[in-house]
């Protein structure tokens, strides 16, 4: 792979000419209508948050590849604020930095913090450098056999217990397809590598402290003005994006978690297939309740590092009630059972029977994950029992003596 910039006449002027501007818009507007796939199964707050999910899509596309993949001058720039893509945790931040290939060396160069545990990883995607030559709002979801930002694969990851630190907790890594004589800390990434992602995972966030890092290309380059093809390709990889994640929720949804409504798989190609780290279980379901009904959920989870059992809306985003504590439980902000085991109860209103109570935000049903990070036990047994509000509200838990409960927790490959 040369060194030399990469350039292409047609991208530059499809660019120039307005057409790659006009094709995005297209692209924006075909994301637009693909509610319709969904037939009558959202409700009017589903519709809603579409569209506003749509917005947040475009601005994460724009800021990952127009504003911050300079080939020259890569930055590691923290997930915009409530951007919550693909059952994000609200205990970890995601730094990231996106490369147009493998070509060049970096250094991330930093200071630990009192966070807990970081882990720092390499990826590939489907992102020709050409797409810039391409319409592809005529081609929709096809296109994304060819352009597909959000079908990551993590080929490189280097977690902080590996990190050598300093006394005073700084750190080095190495970002390169080679090993340097001497390096101490090394993230290898391969060819086709398109960005470094740092997952920082807190246990109490307001009284730890956050790591803090930068990202350099070893060989000092001075930036460049912009090239017409490269802004024509970063804005097709921008809408491309949108589509990406507009599918991987519908494919999620209707071709596999909503067939098995209320219970949890642990699926590590489903997770990996969007970029995961193999440093955790992350299982995946859908949950669904009339208003009047309550969903409890029994597990019992393994020694881990950090466990948390979150609910999402129908486009897998947090919850707008994340910011104010609720919606999700942590094994740091969790009530356990005397046996270590943890009833998490989905309702409207607290029915007043202990446990963890989430409230669903006036969503009738979703997405939901059980994530354990950095544990050696296999994933726990899932129980879910679907009962009325009110009966639960009067008889507490005696109600769930002939309660038939719904068993999940497998693990599925």
């Amino acid at each position: 792979m040369s060194d030399e910039p990469y350039t292409s006449e047609e991208s530059a002027q499809r660019l120039l000419s307005g057409r790659a501007w006009e094709d995005y818009c297209e692209v924006l507007k075909l994301a637009g209508r693909a509610i319709e796939r969904f037939g009558e199964e959202p409700t009017a707050l589903d519709r809603a948050e579409w569209y506003r999910f749509l917005t947040r899509l475009t601005r994460n596309g724009l800021e990952r590849f127009v504003e911050n993949c300079e080939p020259e001058r890569p930055r590691l720039r923290d997930a915009p604020w409530r951007q919550s893509i693909n059952f994000q945790s609200p205990d970890q931040d995601h730094l990231l930095a996106e490369f147009i290939d493998g070509t060049h060396s970096y250094l991330i160069r930093g200071s630990r913090g009192t966070a807990p545990y970081f882990v720092i990883t390499s990826w590939s995607a489907r992102q020709p450098r050409d797409a810039g030559a391409s319409d592809w709002a005529s081609r929709g979801f096809a296109g994304l056999r060819d352009c597909n930002p959000a079908l990551l694969r993590t080929t490189g990851m280097l977690q902080s217990q590996a990190i050598d630190f300093d006394a005073q907790g700084n750190f080095e890594v190495l970002v390169s397809r080679e090993a340097a004589a001497g390096t101490r800390n090394w993230l290898k990434i391969e060819p086709d590598c398109v960005g470094v992602l740092v997952r920082v995972v807190y246990h109490e966030r307001a009284r730890e402290s956050a790591p803090l890092m930068r990202i350099e290309r070893l060989d000092h380059p001075a930036p460049q003005p912009l090239r017409a093809d490269h802004l024509s390709t970063q804005l097709a990889k921008s809408g491309q994006l949108v589509l990406a994640y507009l599918e991987l929720v519908r494919s999620w949804w209707q071709d596999n978690l909503s067939q098995r409504p209320n219970r949890i798989r642990f699926s590590r190609a489903l997770y990996l297939s969007n970029g995961g780290v193999p440093d955790r279980h992350h299982g995946f379901g859908t949950w669904k309740k009339a208003p009047g009904e309550a969903l409890l959920l029994h597990f019992t989870p393994p020694p881990c590092d950090y466990w948390i059992f979150q609910l999402c809306n129908l486009w897998q985003e947090n919850l707008d009630n994340y910011e104010d504590g609720q919606g999700f439980v942590t094994k740091y902000r969790c009530t356990p059972e005397p046996d270590g085991s943890v009833w998490v109860v989905i309702a409207d209103t607290d029915p007043g029977i202990g446990g963890n109570w989430v409230d669903p935000g006036g969503h009738v049903h979703g997405g939901m994950s059980l994530r354990l990070i950095l544990t050696q036990a296999p994933p726990p047994k899932v129980s879910a029992y679907l009962l009325a509000l009110a009966r639960l509200r009067a008889e507490g838990r005696a109600a769930l003596a002939g309660a038939r409960a719904i068993e999940s927790g497998e693990v599925a490959d």
